[in-house]
């Protein structure tokens, strides 16, 4: 059946809603990549045991980003006494981190859309490995701040390239599975860091924490070294493109034939400078903009989570720094086990909008999202997980604030982190489908946002306990929580007309 082009989002619409017709959404020029594709190509060319050790490797790497910031917590106030400041300079290290991981995606997103993304996965952790081997070995407060605004740098840019390479190998109707299991490695790392965190710094000391970092992050280098393919549309189209030089994977090179079935081999990669005004420019976008920004209240509500819990923790029930470090499990493992059913609800959205809609899914070489209602698609169920997150981070804050029985906020960090998980995953996923042809540079603007709101709201939050409490504190949170579902419904109504009138 031919291609219905939408001359206007109304007249789009009406053909939608005409129940006998059935519309084809299947992508015939997926962005700038169709001159790498051969006619009869599929979206990807790599078999689905390639993708899911893909999305492993990247999992794996992307679990860095947040376990070196929440490893880090249980050992603040050892390494405050250590090195003889306060615990207000020490919250200075975590607001700087912060910042680093907001700026930092947008440099390296360019870089990994020119030269690739295998290049920058082995540059950041090289970085990293330096920065991490520094802090094992430091003795200052200032080579500490620096060391780790460096170690941020490595670290921060591993979760926007992942996104980039899931967009990279996954269609529209697979995108929010594979983003799900993606999710299991980076929100993993919020239960396991702060108990190794614990563990390390009680047993052994907080310098060991750096070098547990430093060996771990070198046998993932050395992971991605052997395993980890170039997946870049610009350089290897869907993947039947032979790579070259550093862009091939060690095991690609022992292996007797290819997988690529084309006897094209990929052009030498442009170096151009990073260029950040295209991520600043899709922040202001009206219909990224809504996204980004309410995906940004629920990362400062997460991160004066993870940041406020030890101190409190300890103030008021008197718990040692093994002790704070096993009460991060209650969020870390509704994070992880939400993942995966949260990635399967968005993958089923999707289905169960094109049905509503009376459009066919292109199973082969994915959907032309131009012809399609992604925000109603992606949106579907946000709103649920809205409410139960907001509400579970305003129960948190006066729980504490009552003192109430420790399981109690524990309970509520268990709701939320299973609430929040949903809401990353919807936010994260519509932005790189908005924006699919640059997706590492949109989730880079992901990370200037959220990293921005989230350096706010953790250098004012001891300012809020001190005025008014943690109660009042997280009631604030809330209510900005709550203050996403008018600006995302209106997302939902008008993102499309507004998609297609760019």
């Amino acid at each position: 059946m031919a291609l219905i082009q939408p001359s206007s989002p109304s007249t789009e619409r009406s053909r939608l809603l005409e129940p006998e017709q059935e519309t084809d959404v299947s992508s015939q020029s997926e962005s700038l990549d169709d001159n790498l594709l051969t006619e009869d190509s599929s979206y990807s060319a790599f078999p689905k045991a390639d993708k899911q050790l893909i999305v492993f490797l990247i999992a794996t790497a992307g679990f860095f980003s947040p376990f070196t910031a929440v490893v880090y917590f249980p050992a603040l106030k050892s390494i405050a006494t250590s090195l003889g400041v306060s615990l207000e300079l020490m919250n200075v290290t975590v607001t700087m981190y912060l910042v680093v991981q907001g700026i930092v995606p947008s440099v390296f997103g360019e870089l990994s859309e020119n030269i690739g993304r295998r290049p920058i996965y082995l540059t950041v952790f090289l970085v990293y490995i330096i920065a991490s081997v520094g802090l094992g070995i430091q003795n200052s407060y200032g080579m500490l701040l620096a060391l780790r605004m460096l170690q941020s740098a490595g670290s921060s840019g591993t979760i926007a390239l992942a996104y980039g390479v899931i967009a990279d190998i996954a269609p529209p109707h697979e995108r929010g599975g594979y983003v799900g299991i993606a999710h299991i490695g980076f929100n993993s790392a919020n239960s396991i860091g702060p108990v190794i965190g614990g563990l390390l710094t009680s047993r052994v000391g907080w310098r060991s924490i750096f070098w547990f970092l430093a060996i771990f992050s070198g046998s993932v280098f050395i992971m991605l070294l052997v395993l980890f393919p170039e997946t870049s549309r610009k350089l290897v189209g869907n993947g039947s493109i032979q790579a070259t030089g550093i862009n091939k994977s060690f095991i690609d090179r022992f292996r007797q034939k290819n997988k690529s079935t084309s006897s094209k081999v990929m052009s030498k990669p442009r170096m151009k400078f990073p260029n950040l005004l295209p991520c600043l420019q899709l922040i202001f976008r009206k219909d990224t903009a809504i996204v980004m920004f309410s995906n940004a209240i629920f990362y400062m509500k997460y991160s004066c989570i993870q940041a406020s819990l030890a101190p409190l923790l300890q103030d008021r029930y008197g718990l040692s720094i093994l002790e704070v470090g096993f009460c991060y499990l209650a969020f870390g493992s509704a994070t992880a086990i939400a993942s995966y059913g949260v990635g399967m609800i968005t993958d089923y959205d999707y289905r169960k909008t094109a049905r509503a809609h009376h459009l066919r899914i292109d199973r082969v070489r994915g959907d032309d999202l131009s012809k399609f209602p992604i925000e109603k698609a992606r949106l579907r169920t946000v709103w649920l997980y809205i409410f139960v997150s907001a509400t579970a981070a305003l129960g948190y804050g006066w729980a504490l604030e009552y003192r109430t029985h420790l399981a109690v906020p524990l309970a509520m960090q268990f709701l939320t982190g299973l609430a929040v998980t949903g809401i990353f995953n919807v936010c994260s996923t519509l932005v790189v489908d908005l924006h699919s042809n640059q997706a590492v540079t949109a989730s880079a603007s992901v990370s200037i946002t959220r990293c921005a709101a989230a350096a706010v709201g953790v250098s004012v939050l001891q300012l809020l306990f001190d005025a008014v409490g943690p109660g009042w504190t997280f009631t604030i949170i809330a209510g900005l929580c709550y203050g996403t579902v008018p600006v995302l419904w209106l997302e939902r109504e008008k993102g499309w007309q507004w998609r297609l009138e760019r």
